[in-house]
């Protein structure tokens, strides 16, 4: 595989089987509470599975500037129990009852329960990595637990209502595409990174947090409930406006656009069905359009990766973007 061209994304995962094994080891170790209702939770959520992208962008980003020490596995686990913590969130603010095909921990435990559970993990995320006595970790971490939050904000402020494109772009960066970004500026501080080097790795993480987060949307209008593990259209019942239906708003009919905004203002399909919406997104060309916007991203990530040296990790960078844009669930 290292003279080869990685293609799939079980190559991706093979080449850093053992990495993501040892990361997921720590996240049972970093999981564990003295009240045992937190270790439930965080067990459940770990058990859940998921894609572990962000320790395998951080883990490459660490192993292309060849650092090779047990760093990079326990900010792996920081970086994965962040994202967790913000699942727990997100499904108590969503009011949602289905994650990854299984029901949400808020539905299971409670929100009370779980949003304190959401805070047990962040706050551990932050004590796993002070381990490292890296000031800039930390600081990377505290600017990125920010900029998650604030994103949510943002989010619930503009519930129900029409947003623009650049409005759309700054909620997925802070809400997504912020996490890739640090994951991979991480590994690069792991490895003493120069600065040209750690920015063009924030900004490969940036461009493919941005191309993962308009596909996710995509694929919430379009996929099946049981490749989504959830409700088609979730985010419109829930009033989010997404890339697609931000085109779809601009370029649709007088009567198009009434029914999507219908949606958002009833908060779920009363009036107008999925299949309605679906039909109005293919013959504005919305969902072409978005998935194209997400090929432009994966193009740039891919021109980030420029000053690395060549090896099977950077090969590895260099294939994630198109699998990324090319996935279905």
């Amino acid at each position: 595989m290292s003279t080869l061209a990685i293609t799939t994304a079980r190559e991706v995962f093979d080449l850093l089987r053992e990495d993501l094994a040892a990361v997921e080891r720590e996240l049972g170790r970093d999981a564990v509470s003295g009240v045992s209702t937190i270790t439930e939770i965080a067990e459940y959520l770990r058990e859940g599975g998921g894609k572990r992208i962000r320790p395998t962008l951080l883990l490459l980003a660490a192993r292309s500037l060849g650092y090779e020490r047990a760093g990079m596995i326990r900010l792996g686990a920081v970086v994965e129990l962040v994202h967790t913590a913000t699942l727990v969130h997100d499904d108590i603010i969503d009011a949602a009852d289905m994650r990854r095909g299984r029901p949400s921990t808020n539905t299971t435990w409670g929100n009370e329960t779980c949003v304190l559970a959401g805070d047990w993990l962040y706050m551990q995320a932050f004590r796993t990595a002070l381990e490292e006595r890296n000031f800039k970790i930390l600081d990377l971490l505290i600017g990125l637990t920010q900029q998650m939050v604030e994103g949510e904000l943002l989010q619930i402020e503009k519930l129900g209502r029409f947003i623009d494109e650049a409005e759309y772009y700054d909620l997925i960066y802070r809400k997504t595409a912020c996490l890739f970004s640090v994951s991979m500026q991480l590994g690069a501080c792991l490895a003493d990174a120069d600065p040209i080097q750690e920015d063009a790795l924030a900004q490969y993480g940036r461009a493919i947090g941005l191309a993962f987060q308009i596909v996710d949307d995509v694929l919430d209008l379009t996929a099946t409930e049981e490749e989504l593990g959830k409700p088609v259209a979730s985010d419109l019942r829930e009033g989010k406006t997404t890339l697609a239906v931000i085109h779809a708003l601009a370029h649709g009919t007088g009567e198009e656009q009434a029914a999507l905004r219908q949606v958002l203002t009833d908060g779920g399909f009363r009036s107008v069905t999925p299949e309605d919406v679906q039909r109005i997104l293919r013959r504005t060309g919305s969902v072409e359009y978005a998935l194209a916007a997400a090929g432009r991203y994966a193009e740039q990530a891919r021109e980030a990766l420029s000053i690395l040296d060549d090896s099977e990790y950077k090969r590895a960078l260099m294939s994630l973007p198109d699998l990324v844009v090319e996935r279905n669930h």
